[in-house]
């Protein structure tokens, strides 16, 4: 039995990437791997959309990256959390848990 792949809702990946880094720092690919470990393989993030965000996270100063050998001796690039990032990510905990118990809250109801 198969497992479907769920979407992404928008305005997560931020969160799941800040939070991947907050265990620390990894190149692109461990992000989207420990992604997928975090959410028992459920969510996965996709090269198309994962570099993009790790751009934007960088330019807003919430991630820095550097270059240095992956385990294979191949050249990548690293990424890691900045103060300002742990910051960005209890801001970005808080809306998830919001909406989390908004979204909960209406699928519980009996009706309306």
């Amino acid at each position: 039995m198969s497992v479907d792949k769920s979407p992404l809702l928008q305005g997560t990946l931020d969160l799941l990437i800040l939070k991947s880094l907050a265990l620390g720092e990894m190149h692109g690919f461990g992000v989207s791997q420990r992604i997928g470990q975090m959410s028992s393989d459920i969510l996965q993030v996709g090269q198309g959309s994962l570099y993009p965000a790790l751009r934007r996270l960088e330019q807003q100063g919430w991630i820095a990256a550097r270059w240095a050998p992956s385990d294979n001796n191949r050249r990548a690039r690293f990424y890691r959390l900045t103060r300002s990032g742990e910051r960005q990510l209890q801001v970005e905990v808080s809306h998830w848990e919001r909406l989390a118990a908004a979204v909960s809250g209406i699928v519980a109801a009996k009706s309306l």
